[in-house]
C-alpha cells in the first residue's frame, strides 16, 4: 500500500484507490501521514482535527472517525496501543521518505525517479494554504529545497552528457521561477555558452549581478564569478563537457593478488612503496578504479617521473578543475593555495605516481585523499600511512602467468619454474607472459630453458618497448656514482640477503639504494643486525656492470672482513686460545647468534669465492665454518662447503688446505655416523699432515681416528691411537679432548671408575680453558658413567651443571642433550612422570633441528617411562 502526499492526498493498494472521500477522514489520514510511525492520543487527534475549538468534540467522535478510516485502509495499518493510534507503515510506503532517500543517493537514475514522485506541494488539496497545520508548511519548505537540488543535479548530469541544447528551455523556466537560485543561473549560462550564445550567457550573469547589487548589495557566489571569468576569456575547456576529470591510466588487465592491500591504498594520505618492478603503480591505479564511485567529482593523476616540477603539475590540476589559463598564478606558493581552495569540500582523489622524494609531493597535498607511489618510503611525510608492496606470492604469480597466456598452456610445474626465474616480480612476469602470448608456438618450458642462463636472462626479459632491465636502469641512473658503485659490488655475492656489515664493506650506501627501490630492508636478524635483500634480477643487473676483476675485488674485500668476524666468533667454540682479532666477540652466546644469522650468507660466500677464482679464501672460510656447522648439525651446509673447499684447496695448490678439509670431511662423516668414510678421509688427512710434519694436526687427527675406531667397536685400536695422541699433544685443549676420548673408551669397555676419573679430569681442564661447549659435553659423559655406577646424586649434579651451561650459551641442541640426560636421572630416581616431561621437551628440539640420532635417544627414554 502506498501513501502519497506530494500533491493531492492519495492511498493506493496496487491498482485499487483507497483514498478517503469524506473531508474529516481525509483530514484524519493527513494527520496520520504527517506523523507516520508516531503514536497519537485521542486528545492530540481532536486538537489537530478541530484546531480552533476548545475541546467541544467528544472522544467517541474521534474514535468513530478512526474506526471508519481503519475499515477503509486496513486495521493493521492503523494500530492501537495503550489508548494511542499509530500509522504503522514502512518508509518505502510513503512517497516523502522515498523522495528523500533517492535525492540523497543522487545518481542520475535516482534523481529521475525522485522527481517523478513530485505531483505538487504537500497536501495541496487538504491544506492548500498550509495554514491549518504547522507540519504542512515545514514539510513543503524542505521538499521544495530538495526538489530544486534534485533538479539542479539532474540538469548537471544532462550537461555533462552534452545535452545543453535539450535543457536550455527548462533552465530558462527555472531561472525565471527561481531567479536567486545561483546553481540554475550557472547551468543556464553554461548551456547558452555551449550553444554558441556567449553574449547571452554573459548577459545572464550581468542580470543577476544587477539584481543582487540593487536589492542586496552583494556579489554572486565565487563559483559563479569564476564561471563568468572563464567565459569572458573564452576558456576552451568549457566548450565540451567531459564530466568530472578522471585522469587515471587504464586499469591493469588481469590484475592478480594483493587482496589484502587493495582496500588499504585509499585513505587520507597513503604512500605505496616498494622496490623497482613490484607493481606499486598497478596496485594504486587498480585501487583507484575500484573505488571510483567514492569520488564523483573526479580523480587527478600525475606521473611525477614525467613531470618532475610541482609547479607544472599544479597548473595542470588547476586547469582540469576549471581554473582559466589566465587565472593560474605565476608562483608555486600561490598555485598551492589556489589548488587547496579548489579541492576543498570536493569529493576528489589525487594519485601521485613515481614520486622521487617528499619535495615533489608536499606542494600537491590538499584536503582530498591522496595516494603516492614511490620506491622510497618518503619518511618525511610523517602523517602518511604506508603500504609496503613486495613480490607476488607463488600462487598469485602462477595465476598471473596463467591469465596472461591462457590456462591451457600453463602447466603448473613449468609455470612455477618461470615464477622462480622471475623472482615473483610482476613486471618480469608480465613481460614473460606477453612473450608467450605473442608466440603461440612457444611453450612455458621453452622460455624457462632460455631464462635459466643467468648471463642472458635480462636480455630475454624484453618484449616490444617493455624491458625489465629498464626498470632497474631508471633507478640506477638516478644515483650518485658512490651509490652506483655500491650496488655493482653488492651484485658480487649470491646469498639471498645480507647484513648491514656487508653493505658497509661493499660501499656503505644501503639506505640510498633502499630509497631508490633497488634494495629492500628485509628484517632484523637474531643477532640484532639489519638485513637487506637484493632481488635476483636486480643482482643480475648489478653484476652486468662488473667485470671479472671487479667481482674479485669486491669478494676479496668481503672475505677479509668475513674471516676476521668468523674467527672472532668461533674461537671459543674450538679452543681456549686468545682470539686473533682485536674485535673478537668475547660472549659465546652472541658469537653463536651471529653465526646463526650469517650461516646462509657465509656458506654462499664459499661458493662465490670458488667461482671467482679466489680459491685460497674459499677453502680457508670453509674450514673456519666447520666447528659451528658441526656443533649445530647443519650437515647439508657442511657437506656443501667441504666439497667446494676441497676443490678450492686443490686449485690453490695448498697441501695443508687439502689436509684440513679432508679432516673436516672426516668429522662430517663421523657426525653422519658413516664410520668407513670417516676412517678413509681421516687416514688421508693423517698422511698429508705426516708429510707436512704438522705434529699438532697429526695429534688432532689421531684423536679423531681413535673416536672412529671406538664407534666401530675396535677398542684396542681406539685406545692405541688415543694414547699416541696424548703422548705427543702439547696444546691444553688437545690434551683435554684426548683424555675425554679415552674416558669414552673406558666407559665402553666397562672400566667405569677409570672413565669417571678421565671425564672429571677433562671437564676440569676444559672449564679452565673456557671451552664451555666441550666442558658441557664432558659433564654429560660423566653423568652417563655415574648412572652406570649407580651414583644417581653425582649424576644429577653433573647433568644440572651441563644443562646450566647450555642455557647460558643459548645452544638448543646442547640443551636438548642436557634435558635428555636429566630425564635419565629422573628415571633412575623413580620419577617417571618428570622423566617423560623432560624427554618430550628434548624430543621437540631434536625434531626441530632434524637430529635423527637425538630423536631416537629421546624416544628410547620415552618408551621406558
Amino acid at each position: 500500500m502506498e501513501f502519497r502526499i506530494m500533491g493531492a492526498l492519495e492511498v493506493r493498494d496496487g491498482a485499487e484507490d483507497r483514498t478517503p472521500t469524506a473531508p474529516k477522514h481525509r483530514d484524519l489520514l493527513a494527520m496520520f501521514v504527517l506523523n507516520a510511525r508516531r503514536p497519537l492520543t485521542v486528545g492530540r487527534l481532536r486538537a489537530l482535527l478541530w484546531p480552533r475549538e476548545d475541546g467541544e468534540r467528544s472522544d467517541s467522535l474521534v474514535r468513530g472517525y478512526v474506526g471508519q478510516l481503519r475499515r477503509l485502509i486496513g486495521k493493521d495499518v492503523i494500530t492501537t496501543v495503550s489508548g494511542t493510534y499509530t500509522l504503522a507503515i514502512e518508509e518505502d510506503q510513503l512517497d516523502v521518505d522515498r523522495f528523500r532517500r533517492l535525492v540523497a543517493r543522487g545518481s542520475r537514475e535516482d534523481l529521475r525517479e525522485a522527481l517523478a514522485l513530485w505531483r505538487g506541494p504537500v497536501l495541496e488539496d487538504v491544506d492548500p494554504d498550509a495554514g491549518r497545520w504547522v507540519e504542512t508548511g515545514l514539510l513543503r519548505e524542505e521538499l521544495q529545497e530538495l526538489r530544486l537540488l534534485a533538479l539542479e543535479r539532474r540538469v548537471g548530469y544532462e550537461l555533462d552528457a552534452g545535452g545543453h541544447r535539450e535543457v536550455l528551455a527548462e533552465l530558462r523556466r527555472l531561472v525565471a521561477r527561481h531567479p536567486l537560485w545561483q546553481g540554475f543561473r550557472g547551468q543556464y549560462m553554461l548551456a547558452l555558452y555551449r550553444s554558441g550564445r556567449r553574449v547571452d550567457a554573459l548577459n545572464a550573469y550581468s542580470a543577476l549581478r544587477d539584481e543582487l547589487d540593487d536589492g542586496h548589495a552583494i556579489e554572486p557566489d565565487a563559483e559563479l564569478q569564476l564561471l563568468y571569468h572563464r567565459m569572458l576569456h573564452d576558456d576552451v575547456s568549457l566548450h565540451v563537457s567531459a564530466g568530472p576529470p578522471v585522469l587515471l591510466p587504464r586499469d591493469v588487465a588481469d590484475f592478480t593478488g594483493r587482496r589484502d592491500l587493495v582496500d588499504r591504498v585509499i585513505g587520507d594520505l597513503v604512500v605505496v612503496h616498494g622496490q623497482a618492478g613490484v607493481g606499486k603503480s598497478a596496485l594504486a591505479v587498480h585501487a583507484a578504479w575500484r573505488h571510483r564511485e567514492r569520488f564523483p567529482e573526479g580523480i587527478l593523476y600525475a606521473d611525477l617521473r614525467e613531470t618532475t616540477a610541482p609547479a607544472a603539475v599544479l597548473e595542470d590540476f588547476l586547469r582540469w578543475l576549471g581554473c582559466p589559463a589566465q587565472a593560474v598564478p605565476a608562483t608555486l606558493e600561490r598555485r598551492e593555495r589556489l589548488l587547496r581552495t579548489y579541492a576543498a569540500n570536493r569529493r576528489l582523489l589525487v594519485l601521485l605516481d613515481n614520486a622521487a622524494d617528499e619535495s615533489q609531493v608536499r606542494p600537491l597535498l590538499t584536503s582530498c585523499p591522496t595516494v603516492v607511489t614511490s620506491r622510497s618510503t618518503l619518511g618525511g611525510l610523517t602523517d602518511a600511512t604506508r603500504v609496503p608492496v613486495g613480490v607476488l606470492e607463488d600462487d598469485d604469480a602462477c595465476d598471473l602467468v596463467s591469465r596472461l597466456i591462457g590456462p591451457g598452456r600453463a602447466a603448473r610445474p613449468a609455470t612455477a619454474r618461470l615464477v622462480r626465474l622471475c623472482g615473483g616480480l610482476p613486471i618480469a612476469l608480465r613481460v614473460a607472459g606477453s612473450q608467450l602470448a605473442a608466440r603461440p608456438a612457444w611453450t612455458v618450458d621453452h622460455l624457462v630453458g632460455l631464462l635459466e642462463d643467468e648471463h642472458g636472462r635480462l636480455d630475454r626479459l624484453r618484449v616490444g618497448d617493455q624491458a625489465v632491465r629498464g626498470v632497474f636502469r631508471l633507478g640506477y641512473d638516478g644515483l650518485p656514482e658512490p651509490a652506483r658503485r655500491a650496488l655493482r659490488r653488492l651484485g658480487a655475492p649470491s646469498a639471498p640477503d645480507f647484513a648491514d656489515w656487508v653493505a658497509v664493506v661493499l660501499g656503505d650506501h644501503a639506505e640510498a639504494l633502499v630509497e631508490a627501490g633497488l634494495l629492500e630492508t628485509h628484517t632484523i636478524d637474531v643477532a640484532g643486525q639489519v638485513r637487506y635483500r637484493l632481488h635476483d634480477l636486480t643482482r643480475l643487473f648489478a653484476r652486468e656492470q662488473l667485470d671479472a676483476e671487479a667481482v674479485q675485488e669486491a669478494l676479496s674485500d668481503l672475505v677479509t672482513v668475513a674471516m676476521a668476524r668468523v674467527q672472532a666468533s668461533r674461537f671459543t667454540l674450538v679452543s681456549g686460545e686468545p682470539p686473533s682479532s682485536p674485535a673478537a666477540t668475547t660472549d659465546i652466546r652472541q658469537s653463536v647468534e651471529w653465526l646463526y644469522a650469517e650461516r646462509v650468507f657465509l656458506v654462499n660466500l664459499v661458493g662465490d669465492l670458488h667461482d671467482a677464482g679466489l680459491w685460497d679464501g674459499g677453502w680457508r672460510l670453509a674450514h673456519l665454518l666447520a666447528p659451528f656447522l658441526e656443533r649445530q648439525r647443519f650437515l647439508h651446509d657442511w657437506r656443501r662447503i667441504c666439497e667446494t673447499g676441497l676443490e678450492a684447496a686443490r686449485r690453490a695448490g695448498s697441501a695443508r688446505g687439502v689436509a684440513l678439509i679432508l679432516r673436516d670431511q672426516g668429522d662430517l662423516h663421523r657426525a653422519e655416523r658413516q664410520w668407513e668414510l670417516a676412517h678413509d678421509r681421516l687416514r688421508l688427512a693423517l698422511g698429508a699432515f705426516l708429510r707436512e710434519g704438522a705434529a699438532r694436526d697429526v695429534a688432532r687427527t689421531r684423536r679423531r681416528l681413535g673416536q672412529v675406531y671406538l664407534e666401530q667397536g675396535k677398542f684396542d685400536e681406539a685406545e692405541r691411537s688415543l694414547v699416541k695422541c696424548l703422548a705427543v699433544a702439547e696444546n691444553p685443549k688437545d690434551i683435554a679432548e684426548a683424555i675425554s676420548a679415552l674416558g669414552s673408551v673406558a666407559h665402553r669397555t666397562g672400566r667405569l671408575a677409570e672413565a669417571a676419573e678421565r671425564f672429571a679430569d677433562a671437564a676440569s681442564r676444559l672449564a679452565d680453558l673456557g671451552d664451555r661447549h666441550r666442558h658441557a659435553d664432558a659433564l654429560l659423559e660423566l653423568t652417563a658413567v655415574r648412572l652406570a655406577q649407580g651414583l644417581v646424586t653425582d649424576a644429577r649434579q653433573a647433568a644440572q651443571r651441563a644443562r646450566g651451561i647450555a642455557v647460558r650459551l643459548g645452544d638448543r641442541l646442547l640443551d636438548a642433550h642436557g634435558l635428555l640426560m636429566l630425564a635419565r636421572v629422573n628415571l633412575a630416581e623413580g620419577a617417571a612422570s618428570r622423566a617423560r616431561d623432560l624427554a618430550e621437551e628434548a624430543l621437540k628440539i631434536f625434531d626441530g633441528a632434524g637430529d635423527d640420532r637425538g630423536r631416537g635417544e629421546a624416544l628410547d627414554v620415552l618408551h621406558r617411562t
